[in-house]
């Protein structure tokens, strides 16, 4: 079949992807990226991300981001980054799609309690619970379990945020007991820098977060327009829409601000990549990957404000008391779950209950706490809740 074109040479390529961990016949009218976004995109995980926090508890409003919404805004980016730098826009769409199916119910605050119930247990991951959906806990398909996605696709999962091993790895940390199983079988090149598709997903999910928090904040009343117009970056953008449009509301005025703001960062993005790319001059994607650094990135200006407004919206929007609630509550329904389907595992659903009474003996312990841990990931938040009032008999406010 025609794969899409014309591409760049440092391109991630389909016709030459370096295949899937069990061997399928390709399809005639898809190229093998196309086929693992449609997978993505059909997948139980991803249907769920429609009520999975974002930063605002799924019951709050109508109109605040879900994992779900958030991840749709991630892709658009990454597909407008992809096009203009000449990538395969497909595998960076995929990756951006893909890469928050792993977080449990209600955000970071969810993960903050699995990792803690799994410390002696291989510990948690929403980057390794993610390559655990996509090559194990997904059953859609008969031949394999998973969606047995192409090397390229996992690999920019997994690495998005760059190498996982070796000297340019960012922490110097045990890796994820699910990242280390599955090297074993598909080794991800985990000592190098991905595609850059998935360096163009990674930088979109930072774009995309930067202004819809904002965006969100504002409307939430978390901090006041007055506060917004003195912020880096947003503040600017403010200004520039009310002296374009003195007589729109102001929930006009964010929109148009965010818009413009987008285009600034993905612009900015544009001109630091190729600036990069032009430096390296790669011959292919592999040279990407060895390049010892990231080569789509954030100009040294544009990530200085951005430590600024991250730093804003940490103090003001992510510890908000409104927020510091709904996480408080979150905590006690997560850890509660997770102790009384350890401690009671007969109350687990049978179809996870079997998975623990055929385990091996001697690690039936872990094994018991992998199982609650996955089940509990999988939940969307209005699902744990549900479950915590059916179980404990409690109600809480929402």
């Amino acid at each position: 079949m025609a794969f899409p074109g014309p591409l760049a040479p440092y391109a991630a390529r389909a016709e030459e992807t370096r295949g899937r961990l069990v061997t399928e016949a390709e399809s005639s009218i898809r190229t093998p990226f196309q086929r693992d976004r449609d997978r993505v995109i059909h997948s139980v995980a991803f249907r769920r991300l429609k009520h999975k926090t974002q930063v605002f508890i799924s019951h709050e409003g109508d109109h605040y981001r879900t994992r779900l919404t958030h991840s749709l805004e991630v892709a658009q980016i990454a597909r407008t980054l992809a096009r203009a730098l000449q990538l395969d826009e497909d595998l960076a769409e995929c990756v951006a799609l893909a890469h928050d199916l792993g977080h449990p119910p209600f955000g970071h605050t969810g993960e903050d309690v699995l990792v803690e119930c799994m410390k002696p247990y291989n510990g948690f991951d929403h980057n390794a619970q993610t390559l655990r959906l996509l090559t194990k806990l997904e059953h859609r398909h008969a031949a394999f379990s998973g969606l047995n996605l192409t090397w390229e696709t996992l690999e920019g999962v997994v690495k998005h945020n760059g190498p996982l091993t070796g000297a340019l790895a960012a922490k110097d940390e045990a890796l994820p007991a699910a990242i280390v199983e599955y090297a074993q079988s598909h080794d991800l090149w985990l000592d190098t820098f991905p595609s850059l598709e998935a360096q163009a997903g990674a930088i979109a999910d930072d774009i995309a977060y930067n202004n819809h928090d904002v965006d969100d904040g504002l409307r939430a009343g978390l901090f006041d327009f007055e506060e917004a117009r003195d912020l880096p970056l947003i503040g600017p953008a403010l200004k520039a829409a009310e002296t374009r449009y003195p007589a729109a509301p102001r929930d006009v005025l964010i929109a148009e601000a965010v818009s413009d703001l987008i285009g600034a960062m993905v612009e900015d993005v544009l001109g630091e990549s190729r600036k990069r790319l032009a430096a390296l001059k790669p011959e292919n994607a592999d040279a990407v990957r060895r390049a010892g650094r990231a080569m789509v990135a954030f100009s040294p200006g544009m990530e200085s404000d951005l430590d600024g407004l991250r730093a804003f919206l940490h103090a003001n929007m992510y510890r908000h008391h409104k927020i510091n609630r709904a996480r408080s509550q979150a905590r006690r329904i997560v850890k509660s779950l997770f102790d009384l389907f350890f401690t009671e595992p007969e109350t687990l659903p049978p179809e996870w209950r079997e998975r623990y009474e055929g385990a091996d003996e001697a690690r039936r312990e872990a094994i018991l706490a992998r199982i609650v841990c996955d089940y509990i990931a999988g939940m969307t938040d209005r699902y744990a809740m549900r479950e915590y009032r059916r179980l404990f008999g409690v109600e809480f406010d929402g």
